[in-house]
């Protein structure tokens, strides 16, 4: 397995002034010596010059956060990192590699939940490259296998959680979106740490049912919350009615027969839970009569 290898080419700075000097005192004796008949010595001061020009090509620029992968004849000979001026053999190739951190937003997926429902989901990957010689020589194209890979996963990850849960104890993509989120940067990291890539961060950046069932689930949501909130209602209307009767027989207001009790419960219930204003009925008679 190919691991990035440090490489600290010299400083260009002084190279800079020293090989023009070298070259131009090179050119010069060339033609100094050329002139005086000295054609084999001419030749070796015009054979230097051109060495002195050749490893011009060895000058190149280091970014901040930014490396150079370096290659000599196709053979992977180490990885600059130290930002300015540099010089290395001019042979070598130099191959641009950013190890800034970068973001992207995936496509909006349609993909399956759990249950089979269609939903649309989408997600912000944070990654940079730790490694640069894996990144460049392990994979055909390191940002687009980012991108393939972070999907790949995204899709994977939806698949098995459902939508919304309607269980306390039942994982979901709505209600455990801090969970589904550090699972999802669990995944696609392990994807893509071959590459050299690590990824920083991994969070949902949308999530909807789709459109062609959106109305029913919609529908659906509705009519869960009306349960729950009758639900709540009953509760309470059931602890009001009795601290009532509990009250009127504490106070001893009025005694009640179970059947008594009974149509009083009912009324009170009614009242309660009802969704609309009760309207009230005066009872002249009797239960018996």
């Amino acid at each position: 397995m190919l691991k990035e290898l440090p490489r600290h080419p010299v400083s260009g700075i002084p190279l800079l002034f020293l090989l023009p000097l070298l070259l131009i005192a090179a050119i010069v004796a060339t033609i100094a010596l050329g002139v005086n008949g000295e054609e084999w010595w001419a030749l070796g001061a015009g054979l230097v010059a051109l060495g002195i020009c050749v490893s011009l090509f060895g000058f190149f620029m280091v970014d901040p956060n930014e490396a150079r992968v370096l290659q000599l004849f196709g053979a992977y000979v180490g990885t600059a990192r130290i930002a300015g001026l540099r010089w290395a053999n001019p042979f070598y190739t130099k191959r641009k590699v950013s190890v800034r951190i970068r973001n992207f937003e995936t496509a909006k997926l349609k993909v399956n939940d759990i249950r089979g429902n269609p939903i649309e989901i989408g997600a912000i990957v944070v990654w940079a490259v730790v490694d640069t010689a894996e990144a460049v020589f392990r994979v055909d194209n390191y940002e687009n296998f980012v991108h393939v890979q972070s999907e790949s996963a995204l899709r994977n990850l939806a698949s098995g959680y459902a939508y919304d849960s309607y269980q306390d104890d039942e994982r979901c993509l709505v209600g455990h979106t801090a969970e589904v989120s550090e699972k999802l940067k669990v995944e696609i990291h392990e994807r893509l740490a071959e590459a050299g890539v690590e990824v920083v961060e991994a969070r949902i950046s949308h999530l909807a049912y789709s459109p062609e069932i959106a109305a029913a689930m919609l529908q659906r949501q509705q009519a869960s919350a009306v349960v729950a909130a009758r639900q709540k209602i009953v509760e309470g209307a059931v602890g009001m009615v009795e601290m009532a009767l509990d009250m009127l027989a504490a106070k001893d207001v009025v005694t009640l027969d179970d059947e008594r009790r009974a149509a009083m419960v009912s009324n009170l219930l009614v009242v309660l839970c009802s969704d609309r204003g009760t309207q009230p009925v005066v009872n002249a008679g009797s239960l018996y009569h």
